[in-house]
């Protein structure tokens, strides 16, 4: 559909839904996320506003075609997943608010039948429902599947990973939408702060979404995601988790952290066997028997030994990453973020003028 197309229908007074989509550089499907937001949006009534983090391809550039908010980061500096949600979530008006990413594309009928559901359910913050992932090859979609299998299940959820639906009251009930100060897991950390006031969480046994994963080869995906400090994540999730219920949602809610602190253990079983009381060759074998030891298991329990050294790589950078996010200093989560508007849709005022800082 051309982007003129949508124009008659985008609600400018009605803003009973603010679709989020955030977005770096996704120039390939930008437009089919804009477009999908869009029908979406326009039969319950509301807006799409993209967040973006200072993209360097045409992502923007494709995004000014259509009758949508836009508004980017000021400072690059500030990139992280945590800033996108927050930086749309501060230039919406919804009484309801949905993220998207900019690789996903939303499916029609899923707001109209969320809206109900909330509506009979005021104790509901959230409610998400079925991502449909496209790219089923990768070993990092294959191993990301089999963490979250139990999430996913319709009911009564810890998380909405993959987008939903929230009341602004239950928001602003926790704070903020979104922690700035967050390279990944966001989305957790608003189930916990949700939950620890009481909300609960819902996901619907329907489709709302399809994503299609990174195409990269796992570990170049592995690298971008420490260069990009995707993998700081938890330990900035466990650092910004100061009380003691939100810490205990984390200690319960997350498996992997607790094979993350193994792998740490496991190091400094590594760095201590030198200093044992043994002869030379008695250290020598423990400390290849040792070394040896997680991958062995691995390769028994996934029956391919590139899966399972995969599998041993990818969580020795996620436990340096989590070591680093613990340590990284934290900015105030519910902070203003500099930004720039860079267009209105017609017909909505702006809050400030266009392509100038806040």
């Amino acid at each position: 559909m051309k982007p003129e197309n949508f124009y008659s229908n985008a609600s400018a007074t009605d803003c009973r839904v603010s679709i989020i989509i955030k977005s770096l550089n996704e120039e390939k499907r930008i437009s089919a996320a804009i477009e999908s937001a869009l029908r979406a949006v326009r039969r319950v009534g509301g807006e799409v506003i993209l967040a973006d983090s200072c993209s360097t391809d045409r992502t923007v550039e494709l995004a000014l075609a259509y009758p949508i908010r836009i508004v980017k980061l000021a400072n690059a500096d500030d990139r992280c997943c945590g800033v996108g949600p927050q930086l749309g979530y501060q230039h919406s008006h919804g009484q309801f608010v949905y993220l998207l990413d900019g690789d996903m594309q939303m499916l029609e009928g899923f707001l109209e039948v969320a809206l109900d559901f909330m509506g009979a359910h005021p104790d509901i913050a959230g409610v998400g429902g079925q991502l449909v992932e496209l790219n089923t090859e990768s070993l990092e979609y294959i191993a990301r599947s089999a963490q979250t299998r139990v999430h996913i299940k319709p009911g009564t959820v810890d998380r909405l990973d993959g987008g939903g639906l929230y009341r602004r009251s239950a928001i602003e009930a926790a704070g903020y939408f979104s922690d700035r100060n967050l390279h990944s897991y966001e989305e957790f950390d608003l189930a916990i702060r949700l939950r620890s006031l009481g909300w609960k969480l819902w996901r619907l046994p329907i489709d709302v979404v399809h994503h299609r994963g990174h195409d990269a080869p796992p570990y170049r995906l592995l690298m971008r995601r420490w260069e990009t400090r995707y993998l700081w994540g938890l330990g900035e999730l466990l650092r910004a988790s100061a009380d003691q219920l939100r810490l205990k949602m984390v200690l319960q809610g997350l498996r992997e952290l607790w094979i993350y602190l193994g792998i740490i253990g496991w190091w400094a079983v590594l760095l201590s066997i030198p200093l044992w009381p043994l002869s030379g060759i008695t250290r020598l074998i423990l400390l290849g028997t040792s070394l040896a030891a997680p991958l062995a298991l691995m390769i028994w329990r996934k029956r391919s030994f590139s899966k399972a050294l995969y599998s041993v790589v990818s969580w020795c950078f996620n436990a340096a990453g989590l070591v680093c996010g613990v340590l990284r200093p934290r900015r105030p989560a519910n902070a203003f973020i500099p930004s720039l508007i860079l267009r209105e849709p017609r017909g909505l005022s702006s809050l400030s003028t266009p392509g100038v800082p806040h």
